[in-house]
């Protein structure tokens, strides 16, 4: 039986990730590869900033200094994603590559789709609601929802990082309005 193709995160020097991606499909190619390296993503999200009193959207790394890989963990591709310049390493105990669980690839909206799921989504909560964060790295954070994304499953709410507003996607399912 084949192996199937899981995500992988390499650790990448900051501002390079893009390089990185463009330097790894690019060897994927010329090693003819594709089977093995699927997808090489580098998770963006819109964010709208305002400075001057002037708003703008603009499209942010979600995981500054990481790329995200879709791919069959062999030795080829190991060493070719391994030896990409600006790659420090993968994400894993040692030298260990630890795929992405199912849930971790859902809470940042990237699982594949599953055919049967309901496209229908009610919740309880809406834009400008104050709601309590049940799961993940912001539990316990209150933060008025600012945006909702229906087919991501997220919302997006203000948490005080490093003194600032900073605006966070957080899955529906980790998420109840504060009451």
């Amino acid at each position: 039986m084949a192996a199937e193709p899981q995500w992988y995160v390499a650790h990448t020097y900051s501002g390079y990730e893009n390089k990185v991606k463009a330097d790894i499909e690019k060897t994927t190619a010329n090693r003819h590869l594709e089977d093995q390296i699927l997808e090489v993503s580098v998770p963006m999200q819109d964010v709208v900033e305002v400075k001057n009193g002037k708003k703008r959207t603009v499209s942010k790394k979600i995981f500054p200094g990481y790329v995200l890989i879709k791919m069959i963990m062999n030795d080829d591709t190991w060493y070719v994603v391994r030896n990409t310049g600006g790659v420090t390493g993968f994400v894993g105990p040692g030298s260990k590559p630890v795929p992405l669980s199912e849930a971790d690839m859902r809470r940042w909206g990237m699982a594949e789709k599953d055919s049967s799921e309901a496209t229908e989504i009610q919740v309880d909560f809406g834009e400008g609601d104050l709601v309590t964060v049940i799961g993940g790295i912001w539990k316990d954070t209150t933060g008025v929802i600012q945006s909702m994304n229906m087919s991501k499953q997220t919302v997006t709410i203000n948490v005080e990082l490093f003194g600032r507003e900073t605006p966070v996607e957080i899955s529906f399912a980790d998420v109840r309005k504060a009451h």
